[in-house]
């Protein structure tokens, strides 16, 4: 057997690969100076071997900020055709990646299915389907079984995966002394809380990590290292539990790169605007500036139904703080499973976080399409505008419901039309405004 490559491995060795071209072509930058991030830990292209159908993209602060979309079935909602509806969905509307969380059934013909079909990054979570896989009480599963989903999901073709190796029993003791206002709402991370309490044995994924990282060098896997302990409510924010986790997340970072696996930081999780910026710089500090990858973050707890305008205020902030990677929110967060609607609106909201933050970091091209959209505005180029919004279906339908007596204006102001009415005077014409 010959020697193991990643691509983290190829870029510290100074050689270029296809993924890294792609991928840099993507961004609009060199090659080189793509591999250079890689090789430092500052950058991850999640692309496993066996993933034929991927069109490799990177993730790291330097870079255009990347969106990834949750789907998958349930045992209340288990209609496979209408998760792949929204696949087909997520990928037209933008979607840099896809996370199946399925959490009912049989997951792994939906999962190679994924990865057969997807031209974008697919990640999952082991510790969700070790449990559906084995169908046994969780307190019986093995360690082994534990690590050995891993190695499944990776042999599948699974690019990245989530692994709680974070939370330990001292964790446990510490969440157990203090009692948070919502305690662990990560799903993975209670579910690794749960087994550790009733077995009184260390997580595996901890305690076994050499094992994961030689599993993810095997298929060069990026390991997404996952925040059990991220905040489900303000009040929990940047606590203990929250920012201990997140330094022993650095130190796992450090673990992978140094076998050759690259490494990104998952984050939080509710917060109020004011600790957003303070968490981005903790993360830089703490992980070496590793890729991270949030979720929202959403910035208040009293808007179920509206939680993708909350996460987008959030995403937006921590976009241009520097995180890399956001996961998106729908407006069915915390109560059902999201319908396509649901997706699209999500999809929208972190496409309008993620290009926010990129302007405010100077990421190259991202400034241009907005001066385009200035000046086509000034115009009153109506194709011109649909052609650069990040929606154009819906900014093409409002104004087909609403048509002015004037082409040249829109129903909110017809004659009084502050853009048409300057131009007239700039180019010397009278304006008439009744």
């Amino acid at each position: 057997m010959g020697k193991i490559t990643t691509q983290l491995t190829e870029a510290r060795a100074g050689r270029i690969t296809d993924a890294m071209r792609e991928a840099a072509a993507h961004e609009g930058i060199d090659p080189g100076r793509l591999a250079a991030m890689v090789a430092d830990g500052k950058a991850a292209i999640p692309a496993n071997r066996k993933h034929a159908a991927l069109k490799p993209r990177a993730v790291g602060r330097e870079l255009k900020t990347k969106i990834n979309v949750n789907l998958g079935i349930s045992r209340d909602c288990a209609d496979v055709e209408a998760e792949f509806a929204k696949v087909r969905g997520a990928i037209g509307l933008g979607a840099d990646a896809i996370m199946d969380l399925s959490s009912s059934g049989d997951t792994g013909p939906f999962r190679r299915r994924l990865v057969e079909t997807s031209p974008v990054m697919i990640g999952t979570v082991p510790a969700y389907d070790a449990v559906i896989r084995l169908d046994k009480a969780l307190k019986d599963i093995t360690s082994d079984e534990w690590i050995e989903t891993v190695r499944a999901h990776a042999e599948d073709g699974v690019d990245f995966q989530t692994i709680h190796a974070g939370i330990t029993l001292e964790t446990v003791a510490r969440l157990r002394g203090k009692r948070r206002k919502t305690g662990i709402v990560s799903r993975g991370g209670s579910l690794l809380f749960a087994w550790m309490s009733m077995t009184g044995r260390e997580n595996p994924f901890f305690e076994r990590f050499d094992e994961v990282l030689d599993i993810c060098a095997a298929h060069d896997v990026t390991v997404s290292l996952g925040d059990a302990c991220r905040p489900g409510s303000i009040a929990d924010s940047t606590d203990g539990a929250q920012v201990s986790e997140l330094v022993a997340l650095g130190d796992l970072a450090r673990r992978a790169r140094e076998r050759g696996v690259q490494a990104i930081i998952e984050g939080p999780g509710h917060m109020s605007l004011s600790d957003v910026q303070a968490n981005m710089v903790l993360e830089r500090r703490l992980c070496d500036d590793a890729p991270f990858y949030v979720l929202g973050p959403i910035v208040t707890d009293i808007a179920p139904g509206w939680d993708h305008v909350t996460s987008a205020i959030g995403g937006a902030l921590a976009a241009a703080s520097g995180a890399a990677f956001l996961c998106y929110v729908t407006p069915a967060e915390h109560l059902r499973l999201p319908t396509f609607d649901d997706m699209r609106e999500g999809i929208m909201a972190a496409r309008i976080a993620a290009h926010s933050g990129d302007i405010a970091k100077g990421i190259p091209g991202a400034r241009e399409l907005d001066d385009r959209m200035s000046e086509a505005r000034r115009n009153l180029d109506w194709e011109g505008m649909f052609s650069l919004a990040i929606d154009p279906e819906k900014a093409r339908r409002y104004r087909a419901e609403s048509k002015p007596e004037r082409e040249d204006t829109c129903t909110m102001c017809g004659a009084m039309c502050a853009v048409r009415n300057v131009n007239e005077i700039l180019e010397g014409r009278e304006v008439d405004v009744k």
